[in-house]
């Protein structure tokens, strides 16, 4: 492949990434209007496409729908922050000490298997009908893939590369900073990203238990009303709310772990070259004397004496 065809090809992997799923999006509306126009399916059951579209715009045309959605999303980030927080801190614990991993991981499980919806009812009569008990259900759910995800990065790095770094004069601390954690960084991201969708739901399953403000209590009060377009749409605006916040988590991820990519690599170690050429040489650099080359053209032809004889005898 030649170097011309690179950018072509990246190109095109960039607009297959892009047009295949709005492609896809397009035929499953279709496939809903035909649904639904055809009375394949009820509209009670499921309500046309442009019904939802209008029921989303009249939630924000009205106000209705701000106060609960700014309620959802702080549930979700406080729950999501405050597991990614404790995760954090007990996974690199237990990265760092096996006694302190063989105390730390059971109970972790222990978390992952236990049904947080047959908690919830528990955890909100304990703190309360506020946004307390939303925030621990949603950082109960979230919790064990951010935990998981940043163990399993920091044990994924090669003894034998440690010991290498070690043998090198690097202490603990460093080989921590400098190859732990490099290698655990892209899974630590992907938890978080599977974290932050987790704490979403885990909000919306507390008010959906007991709530007096929120998404949840919205998608709850419109389906017992029989109101499933606006039910609908809820559901759209909590959907396009957990694609925001896992491309967000994502851009910070793209950002944060730069030498999986190897043009932001480029641009860095560019930018720390010119950093030390500043330091050595003040930013500008020294001026070599090009070397004192002797005209050998007048020497040719095994003639031997230089330019200033030839002048002489003519």
């Amino acid at each position: 492949m030649s170097v011309d065809t690179v950018p072509s090809s990246r190109g095109a992997k960039a607009r297959e990434r892009i047009v295949a799923p709005v492609v896809f999006l397009g035929v499953l509306l279709l496939a809903w209007h035909l649904a639904t126009s055809q009375d394949w399916v009820s509209s009670l059951v499921l309500p046309p496409p442009k019904d939802v579209v209008v029921s989303t715009y009249e939630l924000f045309e009205t106000g209705l729908i701000w106060e609960h959605l700014f309620a959802t999303l702080y549930e979700t980030l406080a729950g999501f922050a405050l597991a990614a927080s404790v995760a954090l801190m007990l996974a690199l614990a237990a990265g760092w000490s096996t006694l302190l991993r063989n105390m730390i991981q059971p109970y972790a499980v222990v978390l992952q298997v236990m049904p947080m919806l047959s908690l919830a009812p528990i955890i909100i009569s304990t703190f309360g009908f506020g946004y307390q008990s939303k925030i621990v259900v949603a950082a109960l759910i979230s919790f064990f893939p951010v935990f998981v995800n940043t163990l399993t990065g920091l044990l994924l790095p090669d003894p034998q590369e440690e010991e290498l770094f070690r043998s090198l004069g690097a202490g603990r601390a460093k080989t921590f900073r400098y190859v732990l954690m490099p290698t655990a960084a892209p899974l630590i991201f992907a938890g978080l990203r599977i974290g932050l969708t987790l704490a979403l739901a885990g909000a919306i399953v507390a008010e959906f238990v007991s709530a007096q403000v929120g998404l949840g209590l919205l998608v709850q009060r419109f389906s017992y009303q029989l109101n499933l377009d606006d039910a609908f749409a809820v559901i759209f605006v909590l959907t396009a709310m957990g694609l925001a916040l896992y491309g967000l988590i994502a851009l910070v991820g793209h950002l944060v772990v730069f030498w999986r990519r190897e043009a932001a690599l480029n641009r860095r170690s560019a930018a720390r070259m010119r950093r030390y050429q500043r330091r050595i040489g003040g930013g500008v650099a020294p001026a070599v004397e090009p070397a004192a080359v002797p005209d050998t053209r007048s020497y040719s032809g095994g003639n031997h004496e230089n330019p200033t004889q030839l002048e002489a005898k003519r």
